[in-house]
C-alpha cells in the first residue's frame, strides 16, 4: 500500500491556503475559557500535523493506524472546539492512498464519523458552530468529493507513467528489431558477396599462370560481384535513412507520369509536421498503393488527398480504373495485406472502396514530431 505525496511546484496559491488553514485551529482553541482545554487543543493540533506527516511517509498497515489517529483528533476538535476543518486535511490525504481497498475503507470511516460529528453539533445548537454553516457545508462536500477526485487523478497519472514506460520499451524493442534486421540484411548481402569475391579471387590467383583467360574471366566476375554488393549496400543505407513524404510524392509523380497516368495532388504544402517513423510507414504504404495502380488498375487518372484533423491524418488515394475485385483478400500479390499490416503497427486503419475505380483511405493517429530530437537514433 503506497502513499504518493505531490510537490508544491506549480501549485500557485495552494501553499498559502494550507498555511492559513494550519493557523486557523488556534483561533478556535483560544476561545475556550479553560486553560486545560487550551493546552489540550494545542497538543491535539500539534499531534495532528505530526501524525499527518507520518501518514504521508507510511505504507502498508501503518496507514490505517495514522489515519485512525487523524480521524480521532479531527472528531475531538469538532466536538470540543467546533473546529471541523481538519476533515479537509484527512480528505486530501485519503485521496492520495493508492491501494483501492484501503482508500475505500478509510474514506467510508472518515465520511461516516465526520457526518455523525456534524449532526451531533447541530443537535446541540452551539452558536459558534452554527455560525460556520456555509463553511461546514463546503467541508462536508469536500469530504465526499475531494478524495475521489485526487484518487482518480493519481490513478490517471500512474496510467500515464505506465504508458510512457510501455512506449519506451516498445521503442527499445523496435530498435533491437531494426538492429537484427540490419544484421540479417548485411549478412545476406555483404556476407554472401564477400565470400564469393574471396573464393573467385583465390581461384583467379591460382589460374593466373596456368590459364590466364579463365583467370581474367574470374576477375571480371569479382568486379561484377563487387558492383552488385555496392549497389545493395546503397539500397540498404537508403532504406535505413527512412523515406520522407515529400520525396515519395516526387517519386509517385514520376512513376505515374511514366505510366501515362495523370496525377492530381490535392494537398497543401508544407505537409503536416509528423514523426519521421510515421512518414516512413506512410511512404511505404503509398509506394505499394501507387504500384498497384500502375500494374493493375488500367487507370488514366489518380488523385491524392491529404486530410488533417486535430488527432489524425488521412491519405485518400483514388483512381478511375477498373476497380478492385471482390475477392482481393484471396490475392497474395495485391500488396493490400502489407499496407494493412503496416498501418496496424501504428494503430492506423485502411479503408477500401472498389466501385467506379478504387479508393484507398489510409488513416493514422497524428504524432507530432519532437523538433528537439533527431528523427532516428
Amino acid at each position: 500500500m503506497n502513499i504518493s505525496t505531490g510537490k508544491l511546484k506549480g501549485s500557485g496559491t495552494s501553499p498559502y491556503v494550507w498555511a492559513i488553514a494550519s493557523i486557523l485551529p488556534f483561533y478556535f482553541i483560544f476561545q475556550s475559557s479553560s486553560t486545560m482545554e487550551i493546552i489540550t487543543g494545542i497538543i491535539l493540533t500539534i499531534m495532528f500535523f505530526i501524525s499527518l506527516r507520518f501518514a504521508f511517509l507510511s505504507s502498508r498497515w501503518p496507514v490505517y493506524l495514522w489515519t485512525g489517529i487523524l480521524i480521532a483528533i479531527s472528531i475531538t476538535m469538532t466536538v470540543q472546539f467546533n473546529f471541523i476543518y481538519f476533515a479537509f486535511y484527512i480528505a486530501y490525504y485519503n485521496g492520495n492512498i493508492r491501494n483501492r481497498a484501503a482508500f475505500l475503507t478509510l474514506y467510508v470511516v472518515h465520511l461516516v464519523l465526520t457526518t455523525a460529528s456534524i449532526n451531533y453539533k447541530f443537535v446541540l445548537q452551539h452558536e459558534v458552530f452554527l455560525s460556520q454553516f456555509p463553511f461546514i457545508l463546503i467541508i462536508w462536500i469536500s469530504v465526499i468529493l475531494l478524495p475521489f477526485n485526487i484518487f482518480n487523478r493519481n490513478k490517471q497519472g500512474q496510467l500515464e507513467e505506465q504508458l510512457e514506460d510501455a512506449n519506451k520499451r516498445i521503442s527499445e524493442l523496435v530498435k533491437q528489431e531494426e538492429r537484427q534486421r540490419i544484421a540479417r540484411d548485411l549478412h545476406d548481402t555483404l556476407g554472401q558477396k564477400l565470400s564469393l569475391i574471396g573464393l573467385k579471387s583465390d581461384l583467379a590467383r591460382k589460374l593466373v599462370e596456368k590459364n590466364p583467360e579463365q583467370a581474367k574471366s574470374e576477375l571480371m566476375d569479382v568486379q561484377q560481384t563487387a558492383r552488385t554488393a555496392l549497389s545493395e549496400v546503397r539500397t540498404l543505407v537508403s532504406q535505413m535513412r527512412g523515406i520522407r513524404l515529400e520525396d515519395e510524392f516526387i517519386r509517385i509523380r514520376q512513376l505515374l507520369s511514366a505510366a501515362d497516368i495523370r496525377f492530381i495532388p490535392e494537398y497543401e504544402e508544407p505537409l503536416p509536421n509528423i514523426s519521421l517513423f510515421l512518414e516512413n510507414i506512410l511512404s511505404m504504404c503509398l509506394k505499394e498503393a501507387v504500384t498497384n495502380i500502375v500494374k493493375h488498375s488500367g487507370a488514366t487518372q489518380c488523385t491524392l488527398r491529404v486530410v488533417e484533423s486535430h488527432d489524425s491524418l488521412r491519405f485518400v488515394l483514388s483512381d478511375n480504373g477498373k476497380g478492385i475485385p471482390k475477392d482481393y483478400r484471396k490475392s497474395k500479390g495485391s500488396g493490400l495485406i502489407g499496407i494493412r499490416e503496416r498501418l496496424d503497427f501504428v494503430n492506423g486503419e485502411l479503408g477500401i472502396e472498389g466501385e467506379g475505380g478504387t479508393t484507398l483511405t489510409m488513416s493514422v493517429p497524428k504524432v507530432i514530431k519532437d523538433t528537439n530530437r533527431e528523427g532516428y537514433n
